[in-house]
């Protein structure tokens, strides 16, 4: 998962996931790649994109329905981690879902 995702023409939608972790790993950077592996074999799975400091992580992932991304939601494996989210990775979290309706990328 590095760099920009590259994306079929819009329409598409963006899950954005922003949070504020707590302290240590305590498993997670494990997790978050066993995640990103079983969302890429996901039905209706486009892409992702992701960047993290100390602070702040921002997670964009991109799905070609809402259908797909409520399958995704409801996976089991991605509840026991959202789980381990609410009780030990996170201090806070915000989730926002969009569609997008333009997209413009630029190789340079």
């Amino acid at each position: 998962m590095s760099g920009i995702a590259k994306l079929p023409s819009p329409p598409y939608y963006a899950v954005v996931f922003v949070s504020e972790r707590t302290e240590g790993d305590n498993g997670y950077g494990h997790m978050a790649d066993v995640m990103v592996e079983l969302a890429s074999r996901q039905s209706g799975y486009l892409g992702i994109e992701s960047a993290r400091d100390n602070e702040l992580g921002i997670t964009v992932s991109y799905w070609e329905t809402l259908e797909a991304i409520k399958a995704w939601k409801e996976n089991a494996a991605h509840q026991v981690a959202q789980q381990r989210g609410k009780s030990e990775w996170y201090r806070s979290f915000a989730l926002r879902i969009s569609k997008v309706e333009r997209d413009y990328y630029y190789d340079m």
